[in-house]
């Protein structure tokens, strides 16, 4: 089969889903959903050593940019399909425009390392404080961080259980193409807008 070529599609290159949660001035927690996100190494920071980092675009203004640039740090939590609706409602619906935005909300646990709200339904929960934000155009952001603390799953951490099967039982939902969510094997999980109505 031959290749044509096309316009930048990243379609068939679908990005696993994440809720990066902060809190408001208030202490209220706040949630936003992104895909824009791969890891890297990171240099010492605080005296922690070296370690696991990530990069992180967001792209657009919005309330949890601010609060990830006010603070420094935030979460990234892994969306599963269990968390799909809450997800994509979170990712529809603006906090500067709604201030009632967290009228649906996960179960909240603080972080093990950083004052970063996590979500107990996620099996996997990362805090992130930032090293250095590089803006590569007006609304496009990128902040390299450094893991500094992290919870999974524990029945994950089994590894007398092979890991495709580990794997196989988070169901985590990637962001595929045409503003569609997809399932590690293949299901289509609907169209951006879709799954939040189940709220």
């Amino acid at each position: 089969m031959s290749k044509i070529k096309v316009n930048n599609y990243n379609d068939f290159c679908p990005q696993q889903l994440f809720l990066y949660g902060t809190y408001r001035e208030d202490g209220t927690p706040n949630f936003g959903l992104f895909c824009w996100f791969s890891y890297l190494y990171a240099p010492d920071l605080n005296g922690e050593g070296a370690g696991m980092g990530v990069m992180a675009c967001i792209g657009g203004e919005k309330l949890t940019k601010d609060l990830i640039r006010k603070k420094g740090i935030f979460s990234a939590n892994l969306v599963t399909e269990e968390l799909l609706p809450l997800a994509d409602y979170y990712g529809c619906v603006g906090g500067r425009e709604h201030e009632d935005k967290m009228r649906f909300s996960p179960t909240i646990e603080k972080g093990v390392v950083l004052d970063v709200p996590t979500i107990a339904e996620s099996p996997v929960s990362m805090e992130l404080q930032v090293m250095q934000e590089i803006h590569l155009e007006s609304g496009s952001d990128v902040f390299l961080c450094k893991i500094m603390g992290e919870t999974m799953r524990e029945d994950l951490t089994n590894k007398a259980v092979p890991f495709i099967e580990r794997f196989k039982s988070v169901k985590q939902v990637l962001c595929g193409g045409e503003q569609h969510y997809v399932s590690t094997d293949g299901r289509d999980l609907g169209s951006w807008g879709e799954p939040m109505k189940s709220l």
